[in-house]
């Protein structure tokens, strides 16, 4: 008898920018409500996402493995088990892709929320998923998030989710963790570029290389479908969003006009694709399959 799939194979796509191979690697997705968007009406919202086929806000959540120089980097670590059951799926991908995380040099983080970092380490007891890794990092990021201040001040959902989590996940990597506070080269080939607003320091990653160059852009959306036309939209998640919706605009206006392939730990997954000019407002184009490699 024929035996029926029931489960998808883990997410894994290789890119290549010059000299430098990018794997995406799927941690899952998440489901949620559009209760947490900003500046747009719930029923608005509903009505964008169904007009282009999406039954509700499901959020991609995506991390890159990057091969350069003869070194292997990952950027972000998903969300470990601290968020729904249909994410957390990072160290599956890695296994498929053949990477063992003894391997990866460094983390790079665009910033500390849990479908980002809550893959480091291990909570209940304390122990690295990454263990020759050196964690990096924008310096405004742990400077917040061991705000105790700023934690009183948050919600009870964000002191557990944000603040919490971020303090048990890089507690492990204290002793190994580099922080930067400007645009520059953290990783051969990876450049640091500060996109402060959805977090104090949110930051993407510019890899370059033979020419080529992808920016990888971390929170810059988190529905594409809704965001990308209408970049004035914020989410609860922002923590500045005022500046979250102009660091927003600069990036479009960035990758529009230099034509940058971009990839969005919550553009669907593999979450390669081009932006470009529509009217008054821009158009996401998702790249296509590339089997050659």
């Amino acid at each position: 008898m024929t035996r029926i799939p029931a489960r998808q194979i883990p997410g894994v796509y290789h890119r290549r920018i010059g000299d430098i191979v990018v794997t995406a690697l799927s941690d899952g997705y998440l489901d949620g409500s559009v209760e947490v968007l900003r500046n747009i009406e719930p029923a608005e919202a509903t009505r964008m996402l169904s007009a282009v086929f999406r039954p509700a806000r499901r959020t991609s959540v995506n991390c890159y493995a990057v091969y350069s120089a003869g070194r292997l980097a990952l950027i972000e670590t998903g969300s470990g088990n601290y968020l729904l059951p249909t994410a957390g799926k990072l160290a599956e991908s890695l296994a498929a892709a053949g990477i063992d995380p003894a391997e990866i040099e460094a983390v790079l983080l665009t910033h500390m929320h849990p479908d980002h970092s809550a893959g480091l380490s291990d909570p209940a007891t304390g122990a690295r998923h990454f263990p020759k890794a050196e964690l990096v990092v924008h310096a405004n990021e742990p400077k917040h998030w061991h705000d105790d201040a700023a934690m009183e001040r948050a919600s009870e959902r964000a002191r557990k989710l944000y603040f919490q989590c971020a303090r048990e996940q890089i507690a492990p990597y204290q002793d190994r963790m580099r922080t930067f506070t400007r645009a520059g080269e953290v990783f051969p080939g990876i450049t640091a570029v500060p996109l402060h607003g959805h977090t104090p320091g949110h930051t993407g990653y510019l890899i370059s290389s033979g020419g080529e160059s992808l920016l990888i852009w971390g929170d810059i959306v988190h529905v594409p479908e809704i965001q990308v036309p209408r970049p004035e939209v914020t989410i609860e998640f922002d923590t500045d969003p005022h500046a979250a919706a102009a660091t927003r605009r600069r990036a479009f206006d960035m990758a529009a006009t230099d034509r940058l392939l971009i990839a969005g730990m919550h553009v669907p997954f593999p979450g390669f694709a081009h932006l470009v000019r529509h009217g008054d407002g821009y158009t996401l184009l998702p790249e296509p399959w590339d089997l050659a490699f």
